[in-house]
């Protein structure tokens, strides 16, 4: 099945003309406006252009121009502009934006020849693990649709799961591309922070959004990886460093490498079976020579409450552009300048924007700065401290995304604190900058979860080597939702 192959082996077919570029793409929009109807994992669809795109790469391979990912069709997470296409981040107050222009992530993607068949659902500005938070809708889980895929990137995950692309983008400020690739069974890391270009994503938490990609397997995320990583001197956050080849890691031997075993990863509010599976991990990785050390992270444990702090606070400066004024929604006959901002902003935000935006504005007012902003900033900078103490024993840590399998759709809408505990394994890297990925490990009662793998600064190769290595001696990246095989 054409869905089912890797990006390096629809290269391969394609350089023997097993199928065309438009044979391909047309493959994949057929399977996306198929599931689309009950999956929601489309907000817009970009169908025509890419049938257009793929016509042009078919032109480039015949005379021997084409770029290196030419014909790949990927999905793009709505966060991303894109120049003349509808740019939402999931919200009403975006719903009438087109974009002038496109993000350096989609740029880079497509000068490799990469082919976009849409933009994906997703949380409201990237606020939300279960991707309940969208104007549009929630994004069903293709391993059973009474389950969340997770957020905020749940629909790039959905998609890429139920193999409606080859890969899709994603953003990550606390775990938004780890957590729904742990639910719906597939790859995604969130590299070092200013590894990729922030230009053209929209911001949530500047200080703690980075891009990533989400794939099938730890070999497709570097081939997206070396492309999407690099210096933009349009981005100050991003880092002035040499990318490698992530593809030629891959194979390199565990042997002398050093795990950690974080302690505080494991106890009460982790499901015991995906404990046994992580504990399988380790066993396997130990026979192939890797050295497993018990290592502490104990700043862990105020994660939640910092990150909760931290990001709500950027986020409220953030989104104070959205006035009803420049872009985006404006209210219907405003009485005054005051009610044209108070109506816009309260009819274009949903409920969990405006939460958080509230609880940043207080976070952030000249009584409270102290005690809690500049507090949480103190632990975030011991959280950190922390991983550079456990980067001198070991060289990756190991650990579970989610503390279970997905949820129920519904089930903890009612519950914010229930809900904003399925990041308390993803929000660390985040607060410290570090590479991240997760990796399918197991099933439970048929829905996937997954492993994190925690890397030091700019060491997201060893990230996906370990991974690799694990997925040439596993099958559980290779699974698919039976509705949509």
């Amino acid at each position: 099945m054409i869905h089912e192959q890797s990006i390096r082996e629809i290269l391969n077919s394609l350089d023997k003309k097993e199928y065309s570029c438009r044979e391909l793409v047309d493959h994949f929009i057929a399977r996306a406006s198929d599931a689309n109807a009950s999956l929601n994992a489309f907000i817009t669809d970009t169908y025509e252009t890419a049938r257009n795109e793929a016509d042009h790469m078919d032109m480039l391979r015949s005379n021997g121009t084409a770029p290196s990912l030419a014909g790949i069709p990927i999905a793009h997470k709505d966060i991303f502009c894109a120049r003349g296409v509808k740019t939402t981040a999931g919200s009403l107050m975006l719903d009438n934006f087109v974009a002038p222009y496109s993000a350096t992530v989609v740029e880079k993607l497509s000068a490799a020849g990469t082919i976009s068949i849409g933009k994906t659902n997703m949380d409201e500005f990237a606020m939300g693990s279960s991707n309940e938070n969208s104007h549009y809708g929630p994004v069903k889980n293709p391993w059973s649709e009474k389950v969340v895929p997770g957020g905020s990137s749940g629909g790039s995950a959905a998609a890429v799961a139920a193999r409606l692309c080859v890969a899709a983008t994603g953003t990550d400020t606390g775990g938004s591309i780890r957590q729904p690739a742990s639910m719906c069974g597939i790859t995604g890391i969130k590299p070092t922070y200013g590894r990729i270009s922030r230009w053209g994503m929209i911001a949530y938490a500047s200080s703690l959004d980075q891009a990533g990609p989400m794939t099938k397997s730890a070999e497709d995320a570097a081939i997206l990886l070396n492309i999407m990583a690099g210096y933009d001197e349009k981005d100050s956050t991003s880092a002035e460093q040499p990318v490698p080849d992530y593809t030629k890691c891959l194979n390199e031997p565990l042997k002398g490498l050093k795990l950690g075993f974080c302690k505080e990863y494991f106890g009460d509010g982790l499901d015991p079976k995906i404990e046994i599976a992580i504990q399988t991990a380790l066993r396997q990785f130990e026979a192939q020579g890797a050295e497993i050390i018990e290592i502490s992270l104990p700043s862990s444990k105020h994660a939640i409450p910092a990150y909760y702090v931290i990001a709500p606070a950027e986020a409220s400066a953030n989104l104070s552009r959205y006035d009803g004024v420049r872009y985006g929604y404006r209210c219907e006959t405003p009485v005054d300048l005051a009610d044209l901002y108070k109506r816009s902003r309260s009819e274009g935000f949903g409920d969990e924007v405006k939460q958080r935006i509230i609880v940043g504005s207080f976070a952030l007012s000249a009584g409270y700065y102290d005690a809690y902003y500049k507090k949480a900033q103190q632990i975030r900078r011991l959280i950190k401290n922390d991983f550079a103490q456990a980067f001198e024993q070991v060289d990756l840590i190991i650990g579970p995304t989610t503390p279970s399998t997905a949820f129920n759709l519904g089930e903890k809408t009612s519950d914010p604190i229930s809900m904003y505990l399925q990041d308390i394994y993803t929000i660390t890297s985040n607060l410290a900058g570090l590479p991240a990925g997760s990796f399918p490990v197991g099933m439970e009662a048929g829905l996937p979860f997954g492993l994190q793998i925690i890397g030091n600064y700019f060491d997201e190769g060893r990230i996906l080597n370990l991974a690799h290595q694990f997925q040439l001696e596993s099958d559980w990246h290779r699974l698919t939702p039976e509705a949509t095989a």
